[in-house]
């Protein structure tokens, strides 16, 4: 019996056509997301050599990292400042957030790393044509404490659940939720009551 009982047990293979039969229909993008939670629920790092279900994400120089084609860095691949125009964060907080997806996900394959430094940040605001942050460290806490990043080794930021959906689904937004549409269009609301106020003082 207990023979009986190793031979029913699936194997690694039977396993993977499980999960590939259950995203089968779903979009590139959330198959990208379901794998990526599974393994962040069992613990098992993203980064693993040995993952077949989630492409490695460190800088390319390391060995053994796999082209990510499941990301489509061939077709989706653009600049940095690209990218965040078309995300239009609206603070300094989901710039950092911005930042640190891009060169996780949407990067050049050769440029793409897991987290982000200070350093890192202030670097890329002069590639956004942003202006420069007074303190990039500070930044990046805030948007530990926003939920967006998480904290890594020495001084390193990586981007979480939240921040994804956040750059992912939320960006570009407009008013509170994100996009950069709410000044302006508080600064219209103020003329137009600005001139709503003289035309009534002129009755």
């Amino acid at each position: 019996m207990s023979g009986s009982h190793q031979e029913s047990k699936p194997t690694v293979f039977d396993a993977a056509k499980t999960v590939s039969d259950t995203i089968k229909g779903m979009e590139k993008p959330d198959q990208e997301r379901v794998l990526r939670w599974v393994a962040e629920s069992l613990g098992i790092p993203l980064s693993a050599k040995t993952s077949d279900a989630q492409p490695a994400l460190h800088h390319s120089s390391e060995a053994g990292v796999r082209t990510p084609e499941s990301y489509g860095a061939t077709v989706r691949a653009q600049d940095i400042r690209s990218f965040v125009q078309a995300k239009q964060p609206k603070s300094d907080m989901q710039f950092a957030a911005t930042v640190a997806y891009y060169y996780r996900f949407e990067a050049p394959t050769e440029q793409r790393c897991n987290s982000i430094t200070p350093e890192f940040l202030q670097e890329a605001t002069r590639r956004a044509g942003r202006d420069r942050l007074t303190n990039p460290r500070a930044t990046l806490n805030n948007a530990v404490a926003q939920g967006y990043l998480d904290r890594a080794d020495r001084g390193a930021f990586t981007i979480n659940t939240v921040g994804e959906n956040l750059v992912a689904m939320t960006l570009p937004g407009t008013g509170e939720n994100g996009g950069v549409s709410g000044r302006g269009s508080r600064k219209k609301l103020g003329k137009k009551a600005a001139k709503k106020a003289r035309r009534s003082g002129r009755g």
